[in-house]
């Protein structure tokens, strides 16, 4: 066990690092410039146009260009604007607000919406400068996610409106470049309408790039890498666009080399004439052969690179590198899902994109972080419910070696949807961990009738078209149906009803069968008695709301019946919104397996026995019941040994046999002391122990890592814990621990995993702290760009307080 977690410790290390690199390396090669930094935030108001700036009163869209003082001219002041850098989510740092709507309690009870006019209007400004010597390329603005409908001016010209809140786009803003005194790029964002149920954050939440490319040049997405496998060999395909800009018809030449993981070159192919009309694009097919090829899994995720490249009158005049993996997908309806040949049951989970303490605006390495911890957990896929992901998790997930089921958002052949859809395909279909492509989720008024399979069968024309090697799903809440999207949706997806799944694979036994959402245990980490004040529900698998199951429920019947492909959990994590069964104050769900900061619940020992060859032995609850001495105590071991003998003090409480798939149950009279519990696993001995503890004594703080790079980017997690004078540590602490930082590194947020703190997130008088919640919180820090260490300091009153110190290299 411990040898594992430290292959998967160095694996996420090379995986953060070496992307981060080949990040840079990227940039400058394809002169991708970041925009993250020095932007401006000011909101606006969608019901007073006068304190929205004027938008609605000012005639912005009456000429090509407005340079009179309006909010979109370069000549507009904003000093007095806050100064922030994307990833932004304006909304994290609202205060929450008791309120009876619905979109208020399934957006966490933040006060954005259409409700709150406010706080639901944000305008960004930003500033740059572009060397006189480049004039005469193309440059892009490309935003890889604004929530949402938002509105772009470039330098006072009006360049677009991106409607989606998730799938990023790019606006060719050539014509607007100023060499000489300087660019404006101004965003407004509107967020008065929601996309979705759950908590969606709002603002620039993703990263801003300038491409600046030649006349002659691969579009953005232009490369599509995908192979077949013939033994230990592969054939490579290498579809590039190429794109004529100039205002006469050119020529050149396209090569395309690959080159392995570490970036040596080790096969190329010829050189490729093409002949492109003013405005003219092409797409040239080539192919290189690739002997004993190492094939992308999810224990050695290797990752090749595709650099294609185009050349005039004998000069490099573009080029563009694509990540790729090479596998082999099988989904069969009675056997089940095979990758590279080797038969894996898919267990998956579904998470939203928001993180405790810094909303929808992750930095790239939480995104390693949180899929790392699902990794841990034994998870080998992951559902982008229900929404087009952040291009960094999909690089996540291909370097450390997670399945990705990438999600369109609406089940809707609209021009803006097939738009939407088609960025999607062509964005991510080179990620060696999209393996299933899922059109849309839980139209109830459409899925089963012709509309929804007309539909179905527009976007799935569309998939095939733009990426002909993988195929699609699409998750529904309906039991045996065979009628709408059912009928013509290649892999049947089941959002929960996972008891009509075996009458479904009778009458349909050609179609493989997927759980898209299952389980749905609501839990609450460390608390074991229903409590409906403070909003909490016991933290064993026991209870779930009437439309889902528990982990029991349906893993068994997953596990067990070789047609089942798998399923997906609702959820990995908890997330913000979507409170479940509780309302106020109830600001979070309790569907995750791990709480909003990463902290595991217990059921994650129920998965991890099932989902990975460790040894697992789990007791739960704690130890520490001063109040019900002499009462009975629900004991639950969570275990994938043979048999399990439990102790109180010394004494047995008798040995029993573990079923697979299950767990076991002890009613212990309580008493303080020690509960311990044996047990064999093919013989070999496995032990583990709760105590009770004393209070508090001290501070305990845990870095995920200890060495940042100095790139003003990259950071690292800081989970707290507690320990009496004896050294164990407290699971029911609560104190408030104080936070402060020395050297260049900032906090970005704090949390605790509680579902009902209406603590802040973001602290924003610059006094850090947070309460515990059973024992844990955790703070978030952000490297600076010195190198050098910095310091963490974590105090509470009446604590020895502890520290860490990290390197900045």
């Amino acid at each position: 066990m411990l040898k594992k977690t430290l292959l998967l410790l160095l694996l996420f290390f090379f995986a953060i690092t070496n992307a981060q690199k080949t990040r840079g390396k990227a940039e400058l090669s394809e002169a991708k410039i970041n925009l993250d930094e020095g932007w401006k935030f000011h909101f606006g108001n969608s019901a007073n146009s006068e304190k929205d700036f004027n938008y609605g009163n000012k005639l912005l869209f009456h000429k090509s260009n407005v340079f009179e003082a309006t909010i979109v001219s370069p000549k507009f002041v904003d000093s007095t604007w806050t100064k922030v850098d994307v990833p932004h989510d304006w909304v994290v740092e609202l205060p929450f607000v008791k309120s009876a709507t619905h979109e208020m309690d399934s957006h966490g009870y933040k006060p954005v919406g259409g409700l709150y006019p406010e706080t639901s209007i944000g305008w960004y400004r930003k500033r740059f400068s572009i060397d006189k010597k480049d004039e005469g390329k193309r440059f892009e603005i490309q935003f890889d996610g604004v929530y949402r409908n938002a509105a772009i001016w470039v330098n006072g010209f009006y360049v677009g409106t991106n409607f989606s809140g998730y799938v990023g786009k790019s606006y060719d803003i050539t014509d607007y470049m100023n060499f000489e005194s300087g660019n404006v790029i101004v965003v407004r964002v509107d967020a008065t309408q929601s996309e979705g149920w759950f908590y969606e954050g709002a603002g620039i939440y993703r990263h801003v790039w300038l491409n600046i490319r030649n006349n002659v040049h691969i579009p953005e997405d232009g490369v599509f890498v995908h192979s077949t496998v013939n033994g230990k060999n592969a054939s490579v395909t290498i579809e590039t666009e190429v794109e004529n800009k100039n205002l006469t018809s050119s020529k050149g030449t396209i090569y395309s080399y690959v080159t392995d993981r570490n970036g040596k070159q080790i096969a190329k192919t010829s050189e490729q004439n093409f002949t492109l009309s003013v405005n003219g694009k092409t797409t040239v097919k080539q192919k290189i052969a690739l002997n004993n090829a190492t094939l992308w899994s999810l224990e050695n995720p290797y990752l090749y690179k595709v650099v294609s490249v185009i050349k005039q009158n004998n000069q490099i005049v573009d080029k563009k590198k694509v990540n790729f993996g090479i596998k082999t997908v099988r989904f069969d309806a009675n056997e089940g899902f095979f990758l590279n040949g080797k038969h894996i049951k898919i267990q998956g989970t579904n998470n939203h994109q928001d993180h405790a303490g810094i909303g929808s605006a992750l930095p790239d390495f939480m995104q390693y972080y949180r899929i790392k911890l699902l990794k841990e957990m034994g998870s080998n896929a992951y559902r982008t419910s229900h929404n087009a992901p952040t291009p960094e998790l999909l690089d996540a997930c291909d370097s450390l070696g997670m399945l990705v089921l990438d999600e369109q958002r609406l089940l809707n052949s609209s021009p803006e949807y097939i738009d939407q859809f088609q960025r999607l395909l062509r964005r991510d279909r080179n990620h060696a961990s999209v393996f299933l492509w899922s059109i849309g989720n839980e139209e109830q008024n459409i899925q089963g009738n012709e509309y929804g399979k007309r539909i179905a069968q527009s976007l799935l024309a569309i998939q095939k078209e733009l990426d002909p090697t993988r195929t699609s799903t699409y998750a529904a809440d309906m039991g045996n149906d065979f009628k709408g999207v059912n009928e013509v949706i290649p892999i049947r997806g089941f959002n929960y009803r996972q008891f009509a799944v075996a009458d479904y694979h009778r009458d349909h036994p050609n179609q493989p069968l997927l759980g898209t959402e299952m389980g749905s245990t609501v839990t609450t980490r460390g608390i074991y008695e229903k409590d409906s004040i403070r909003a909490y529900v016991p933290d064993q698998d026991i209870t779930a709301p009437w439309w889902a199951s528990k982990a029991e429920d349906w893993w068994k019947l997953a596990a067990e019946n070789k047609y089942w492909l798998g399923g997906f959990v609702w959820t990995g994590f908890d997330y913000r919104g979507e409170p479940t069964p509780y309302k106020w104050p109830n600001i979070n769900s309790h569907f995750g397996i791990l709480d909003v900061c990463g902290f595991p619940k217990n059921i994650y020992y129920y998965y991890k026995s099932w989902w990975t060859n460790e040894d697992i032995l789990h007791i739960s609850p704690h130890w520490n019941w001063p109040d019900k001495i002499g009462k009975p105590i629900d004991v639950w071991v969570n275990t994938n040994a043979d048999d399990v003998e439990l102790f109180l003090n010394g004494k047995s409480l008798g040995k029993k046999v573990m079923p697979r798939n299950s767990h076991l149950q002890w009613q212990v009279t309580y008493e303080p002391g020690t509960l311990e519990a044996i047990a064999y696993k093919k013989g070999k001995k496995l032990t583990t122990k709760v105590e009770t503890t004393g209070q508090a004594s001290k501070v305990i703080v845990s870095p995920d890592k200890t060495v940042m790079l100095a790139d003003g980017k990259d950071g690292t997690v800081i989970n707290v814990s507690f320990q009496d004078a004896n050294g164990k540590e407290i699971p029911d602490a609560n104190n408030k621990i104080y936070f402060s930082i020395s050297g260049d590194a900032k906090i970005i947020g704090v949390g605790n995993g509680d579902p009902s703190s209406h603590e802040a997130d973001k602290c924003g008088d610059g006094m850090w702290q947070r309460s515990a919640f059973s024992g844990k919180c955790q703070v978030i820090i952000q490297a600076g760009k010195t190198p050098g260490i910095i310091k963490l300091e974590a105090k509470a009153n009446g604590l020895v307080s502890a520290s860490t110190t990290i390197q900045i290299k």
